[in-house]
């Protein structure tokens, strides 16, 4: 509870710096913590409040005499959202959303709750009165913390603001003009028929949780709220749409439930988008699955994506890791054992296969795992059935299989030290995480969704990256992948102090100048920037990353220039695909 409360302190810290209010509770709906923001909006100090039972406190002017907690959640743990007008400390009718979550780390024991609440009322009104040329009140949505776009009637943008901008990483002037489809877009473009739908019929409309795509192919958990825009006369010419970014309050879900969707992986190299063409096929089904790839690459991540995304997701994933275990004591652990099996087993113990039955288990290494244990596991995959150690009787299990490796089972097969009928048994579809250096496209969309992950909680917004830095992050050759890179950003922004993550910030081993690689016998492209006049540098940068395909690699060797180089010419003319 200890780690609890102090992750939620972390919580309250940012939500007061949006003005949304934050409420703990102990199992018993007796209040731990309040933010500030819930202090200013209740009307009550924790102080006052501590230890007392959420009913008796707010009950009768926040809840409208209802508990909303026994309500919710009387049949199933998940998170609620409820839309609820409450009496505010001055009597007032207060327009809330509310969320309300149960903390829990087994899902089925609560360990506290957590409650999140945000005042729409000023809003609302202000969107009473708003006029589609009032620039007073276009100053103000400027200004909000929520993202704000209008439409005109066509759905082409035609107000952007600045929380906007930060949410899409797009710029007003790319983005003025451009269809609202453009931000959601695929199986999220039924957000566009419900701002046309708004628009045609006058009446508001809002999207549960959808995914928004900013301008690095980043998916953004968000939800999207739509009202129609009038003139003086009354007559709509438009819609306007706020976005409330929901990446925190999913990445405390997911860090309290262990519980992984696609948001968690990032990607937008050919490798990754063809992995996320199929991993929403492979997951819905049964197969057993086979991933490899080097260390780091997100091998762990991946299961979890498969296992959370399939109809299994409600049931365990347990996971072993085949090389942390010895020999002696992997085959109890994996298969459990029955009392008196050997000394000291006083006890009947299940194993992990028992624990998975009706979900996932995870094998991680596969390929350290001892031939001897290899023929046992192989019978599982068969039969679904195993005998303890010591044990005479059968235990079924209703359980899929999901292994990893980093080393290659087919030269393991080869060299007769990984059985040849297993490796076919555990090969059924087989998905291959790509080392880092052959996504090297995706290093500023990763450092990117790294930085708002480790970051939250501690700032507003995430620290600007130097140049220099940017330099040092977009040049390393990364052995150790994915984890590399989020060590070497956690690293430096335990030293940043300010608003910016600097070269010196990052470790010692990569503050030491990089060689830059030149190509050579070049027949493509092979205008070095410095030699073009600066009126055809932007023509002859777009030229060479269309003719590679947007590869910053190939095209940066094209181009004599290194890959920092480009980036920041791509960045200072707003290039995109």
């Amino acid at each position: 509870m200890d780690d609890l409360f102090l992750t939620c302190q972390r919580l309250f810290r940012l939500m007061d710096s949006l003005a949304v209010g934050a409420m703990l509770l102990s199992p018993e709906h007796r209040i731990i913590g309040l933010n500030r923001s819930a202090e200013l909006m209740t009307g009550i100090s924790l102080e006052d409040a501590a230890g007392k039972s959420c009913r008796a406190v707010l009950e009768e002017s926040w809840c409208g005499g209802r508990c909303r907690f026994d309500e919710t959640f009387s049949a199933d743990l998940k998170l609620e959202k409820l839309a609820v007008c409450a009496a505010g400390q001055d009597g007032e009718a207060r327009n809330l959303t509310r969320v309300l979550l149960p903390l829990s780390s087994d899902n089925t024991t609560i360990a506290g709750w957590l409650e999140v609440f945000q005042d729409h009322t000023a809003f609302k009104d202000l969107l009473k009165r708003i006029r589609y040329e009032d620039q007073r009140l276009k100053m103000i949505l400027d200004n909000l913390g929520l993202g704000v776009l209008t439409v005109d009637r066509g759905g082409h943008v035609t107000f952007f603001n600045t929380m906007a901008e930060t949410l899409t990483a797009y710029s007003r002037q790319e983005i003025l003009g451009k269809s609202f489809s453009l931000l959601f877009r695929g199986d999220e473009g039924e957000n566009l028929t419900r701002l046309s739908a708004t628009i045609r019929d006058g009446e508001p409309r809002s999207s549960g949780e959808i995914g928004l795509w900013t301008r690095t192919g980043e998916k953004l958990p968000v939800r999207a709220e739509y009202i129609a825009l009038k003139n003086k006369e009354g007559h709509i010419v438009g819609g306007l749409a706020t976005i409330a970014d929901l990446s925190l309050m999913h990445q405390l879900n997911s860090a309290i439930q262990d519980r992984y969707t696609f948001y968690d992986m990032v990607g937008r190299s050919p490798a990754m988008q063809r992995l996320f063409e199929i991993i929403p096929v492979v997951a819905a089904s049964d197969a057993t699955v086979l991933i490899e790839g080097a260390t780091g690459t997100g091998k762990d991540l991946l299961a979890n994506v498969l296992h959370h995304a399939s109809p299994r997701a409600e049931h365990p994933l347990i996971k072993v890791n085949c090389a942390a275990l010895p020999d002696n004591l992997l085959e109890s652990e994996m298969f459990g054992y029955v009392k008196g099996a050997f000394t000291g087993a006083d006890r009947d113990k299940p194993g992990r296969f028992q624990d998975a039955d009706r979900g996932s288990i995870f094998l991680d290494e596969i390929g350290d795992m001892p031939l001897s244990l290899q023929a046992k596991l192989l019978r599982v995959l068969e039969d679904r059935e195993f005998y303890p150690l010591g044990g005479r009787k059968t235990v079924k299990v209703d359980v899929r299989i999901i292994s990893a490796t980093n080393r290659g089972l087919e030269t393991l097969v080869k060299e007769k030290r990984f059985r040849e009928d297993l490796y076919y048994r555990l090969n059924v579809m087989r998905l291959e995480m790509p080392p880092l250096c052959e996504r090297k496209d995706d290093l500023p969309l990763l450092i990117s969704h790294f930085l708002r992950r480790l970051a939250a909680g501690r700032y507003h917004k995430p620290p600007e990256i130097s140049e220099a830095a940017m330099a040092v992050l977009l040049n390393h050759s990364y052995p150790g992948n994915i984890r590399e890179l989020e060590n070497i950003l956690e690293h430096a922004l335990i030293l940043c102090q300010g608003n910016a993550i600097r070269r010196s910030h990052m470790p010692l081993s990569l503050q030491r100048p990089e060689k830059i690689e030149r190509p050579e016998n070049s027949t493509e492209i092979s205008c070095p920037l410095n030699e073009i006049r600066n009126t055809g540098e932007k023509n002859t940068l777009l030229a060479a990353l269309r003719q590679y395909h947007w590869h910053r690699g190939k095209t940066a060797k094209a181009l004599n220039i290194d890959r920092t180089t480009l980036w920041r010419k791509i960045k200072k003319y707003h290039l995109s695909p």
